[in-house]
């Protein structure tokens, strides 16, 4: 069995890794680790999920371990771009390990908060920079820091920086670092936008693919249940009363808050994630999916992409989504490093032929169901006990701040909610991989400078 040293990796890294139970490669780690610790220009290609974090930071770190340069002022050694600032934070998460044990600092830049402390950090120095596109452009503008001793750069989720419209400001931030430095570029898929990116930035790249965004899970079983109008919601609440976490998605920013609303007043513990919360309403809600405290995360698409979420066993299509691509990054919040997962599609009649063509396009072939709120097809998609603890409500805690600065949840959904009509219990065997416990780090948002998105 192939080992993170057998490809090159420095042992203190491996330990660090090892640590934390992570001993086996990835097949992107596998296939890129050893070109990219050399030093070559790499593309990679993968899902969501597929390990691409730490393909891109073991090569980061070792680098400026062997590299001899020394930190200064205003003027990190490396950079990663991330298109949302959640991505940004996760990624610094999954570094924090790896730079302490190597005697590196990083420090994340996006908008959305203030940027005193990220001026700070950047003027005392620091190794690596992890940023979304618009706040660091604003601070190179304002002299805070120079892009021209970085060693080493990588862009990541390069096709959502193409869907956000970050790529202008990435050529920009691109042009401003040394052309003979190290660039990687990791993308679930590879069109002609970022494509552009490729020929313009690297310098004879090799490129890798695995897990492509293209290839749907073996792990995932898929579901199309068609339902009627009148029996949306009741289905809906069968699926998220079972034991563990659900992410479910809507099209629209208004239906993720009305269906939260409604999960809640019907007794499901749910949180609510779009692109109109600020930073710390997004923290407060990822807190709380995180802790437990609420069972369900209702979504847009904004939380779709790039994002590292853990015991998710259940993803419930709302609205089905537009596009294939979509589906298949939704879908990808389940059944992730080698887990199991389920994901549900509610349809409506009118729907039936545009999701037969988006299953299609996705590669994939679910059992379609037409079902009514006690089908028992229910409980064998979300096997266990239906409960109905109550509301989640925010309970705000002014002496215990998050990490980000927001204030942190510390109250739990309350009991005895109601149990809605027409949601009786189905099923009593343990469902795989839906736990409460366990970490679901997990969230999104719109990068750059804190602009509001619409999504």
């Amino acid at each position: 069995m192939t080992t993170f040293t057998d490809l090159g990796v420095p042992a203190r890294l491996s330990a660090v890794l090892a640590e934390r139970g992570i001993t086996t490669p990835t097949p992107i780690q596998a296939a890129t680790l050893p070109d990219s610790l050399a030093g070559r220009d790499v593309l990679g290609r993968g899902r969501t999920g597929s390990g691409k974090t730490y393909a891109f930071l073991l090569p980061v770190v070792a680098r400026l371990l062997s590299s001899g340069t020394r930190r200064a002022s205003k003027s990190p050694r490396a950079l990663i771009l991330a298109p949302t600032r959640e991505l940004a934070t996760q990624i610094d998460e999954a570094l924090a390990p790896l730079a302490a044990a190597s005697g590196l600092t990083s420090r994340t830049v996006f908008g959305g908060v203030g940027q005193n402390p990220q001026v700070q950090a950047l003027t005392r120095g620091v190794d690596i920079v992890v940023a979304c596109p618009g706040r660091l452009e604003d601070l190179i503008g304002q002299g805070h820091v120079r892009l021209d001793a970085i060693e080493v750069t990588v862009l990541d989720e390069a096709d959502h920086m193409a869907d956000l419209g970050f790529l202008p400001a990435v050529k920009r931030l691109l042009d401003r670092t040394p052309r003979d430095g190290q660039r990687m570029l990791f993308s679930a898929t590879l069109d002609n936008a970022v494509n552009a990116l490729v020929k313009r930035y690297l310098s004879q790249p090799v490129t890798h693919e695995a897990d492509s965004a293209q290839s749907p899970v073996m792990t995932m079983s898929h579901h199309v249940l068609q339902v009627t109008a009148d029996s949306h919601l009741p289905v809906l609440l069968n699926l998220v009363a079972a034991p563990g976490r659900t992410v479910v998605f809507t099209r629209t920013k208004h239906r993720a808050k009305k269906l939260a609303r409604q999960l809640n007043a019907s007794g499901i513990p749910a949180v609510e994630l779009h692109g109109n919360l600020s930073q710390n309403a997004r923290v407060r809600t990822m807190d709380a999916f995180h802790s437990g405290a609420a069972h369900t995360l209702v979504a847009t698409d904004i939380a779709a992409r790039g994002i590292h979420v853990d015991d998710v066993g259940l993803v419930i299509h709302a609205d089905p989504p537009v596009e294939h691509k979509a589906y298949l990054h939704r879908s990808g919040r389940t059944a992730r490093a080698g887990a199991e997962g389920s994901v549900v599609t509610l349809m409506l009649g009118d729907q039936v032929r545009d999701v037969r063509d988006l299953t299609r396009k996705a590669g994939i072939s679910p059992k379609t169901t037409a079902v009514h709120p006690n089908h028992p097809l229910l409980g064998e998609i979300a096997p266990g006990e239906r409960t109905f603890p109550g509301a989640f409500t925010h309970t705000v805690s002014a002496a215990q701040p998050s990490r980000s600065g927001a204030p942190k949840r510390n109250g739990a959904p309350r009991r005895g909610g109601p149990t809605p009509a027409g949601t009786s219990p189905t099923g009593q065997s343990r469902r795989r991989n839906r736990s409460g416990g366990g970490a679901a780090a997990f969230s999104a948002g719109a990068g750059g400078s804190g602009r509001r998105r619409r999504g």
